[in-house]
């Protein structure tokens, strides 16, 4: 019998995973430049693959934090997310790029900062 917690996750564990795929996205492009990366094959599925599951893991973290840590957007993550795994053919490289570029710095920054101090 199951006690109604089984699968249940702290949310903190999301917000490990969030840093541990963002991470990934930088290594899996590391040293690229656009034109690299989106004729890479696996680089480029598996950096997408890793935005994906940001996005999904931030769905996990309670609004409450969410709302506390408003230096994340978290709406634009979840966002993301969901574009990328309903709108597939529809991926825009230049904003795929921009995120890798752009936003998963500091956003690996503000993670970092919540892991540490939750709050």
């Amino acid at each position: 019998m199951s006690d109604g917690n089984e699968g249940k996750r702290e949310w903190r564990f999301y917000l490990d995973d969030m840093i541990s795929f963002a991470q990934k996205v930088q290594l899996y492009t590391e040293g690229m430049t656009q034109q690299t990366f989106t004729a890479s094959g696996l680089n480029y599925d598996a950096a997408l693959r890793n935005l994906e599951l940001i996005g999904e893991a931030a769905t996990h973290v309670p609004v409450e934090v969410r709302e506390s840590h408003p230096e994340v957007p978290w709406r634009l993550i979840i966002a993301t997310r969901n574009r990328l795994i309903h709108a597939y053919l529809g991926i825009d490289d230049d904003t795929i790029w921009s995120i890798i570029q752009d936003d998963i710095p500091p956003l690996l920054s503000a993670l970092g900062n919540i892991s540490r101090n939750p709050g």
